[in-house]
């Protein structure tokens, strides 16, 4: 791996809101997302300069970074990799690591809904949701974990969901592997903890991204924006667990507290 090149990142990056210094160095996986592009975006506002992007479709991986170039960052190089390939995951975490210099942030975006009544009947559909939801992000989360552990910086941002705090006959697949990944990463938390690393729980409520165009998500779905501005806010508090919107917190701590006797009978 390369040498520490953070001392080139100087002053000039230093727009530090209420004495915020952004994070210089970025990885994201899955930076054709919604929620992804409105992270990046926000963070080149914020005055974030280097960008590691990863993501499948390489046209559209392509397309971002060109945006973030246009937007103002100094460094933005891409990988186009199929993210449930997690025998990648070592080389390309390392390759991120050698082109920036090292990693300040790393936001892990990907994700699918899957298709719940077609996991109902096929296993086969249920493993590809647990692979992409929970097994690729445990893969990538413990490459980074240990390069931070080694390094005693850095943080971990993950995007979970709401959907895995209780699980509903309309999504349980989506929602178990959520439930996974939010107790793995409350897990590497604890260990990270002592060695000044932050590991940032995301749980999103409805957002209206592509993935959910085909979903009636009522008045309490959000655009990705706002998403967004949420996320850099907890990273910069360095906070634990973030639900965006807030309200969410105060929404599954209800649905929560039924009695698993009366909540088996409603149609959620």
């Amino acid at each position: 791996m390369a040498p520490d090149q953070s001392a080139s990142l100087t002053g000039e990056t230093k727009i530090a809101r209420k004495g915020w210094l952004p994070p210089q160095r970025v990885f994201i996986f899955g930076a054709t997302s919604a929620i992804a592009m409105a992270t990046q975006r926000l963070l080149v506002e914020r005055g974030s300069t280097h960008f590691f992007l990863v993501a499948r479709n390489v046209e559209r991986l392509e397309t971002v970074a060109a945006d973030l170039r246009v937007r103002g960052a100094t460094l933005v190089e891409t990988a186009a990799a199929d993210l449930d390939d997690t025998g990648a995951h070592p080389g390309l975490i390392a390759q991120g690591i050698e082109l920036l210099g090292g990693m300040d942030l790393s936001l892990l975006a990907h994700g699918v809904l899957g298709d719940q009544e077609l996991a109902e009947a096929s296993f086969t559909a249920t493993e590809a949701v647990l692979n992409t939801n929970f097994l690729s992000p445990v893969s990538l989360l413990t490459w980074l974990a240990n390069y931070c552990e080694r390094e005693r910086h850095g943080c971990l941002a993950v995007i979970s969901s709401v959907a895995g705090d209780r699980g509903r006959q309309s999504n349980y697949i989506y929602g178990s592997s959520k439930a996974g990944l939010t107790a793995f990463l409350s897990g590497l938390r604890n260990r990270l903890h002592p060695h000044g690393v932050q590991v940032l729980t995301i749980k999103p409520g409805f957002v209206a991204t592509p993935m959910t165009a085909h979903m009636p998500l009522g008045p309490l779905a959000v655009p990705p924006e706002k998403i967004a501005i949420g996320i850099l806010a907890a990273i910069r508090k360095r906070r634990d667990v973030v639900y965006l919107p807030w309200f969410w917190r105060i929404i599954l701590a209800i649905i929560g507290s039924i009695p698993e006797s009366i909540f088996k009978k409603l149609k959620t």
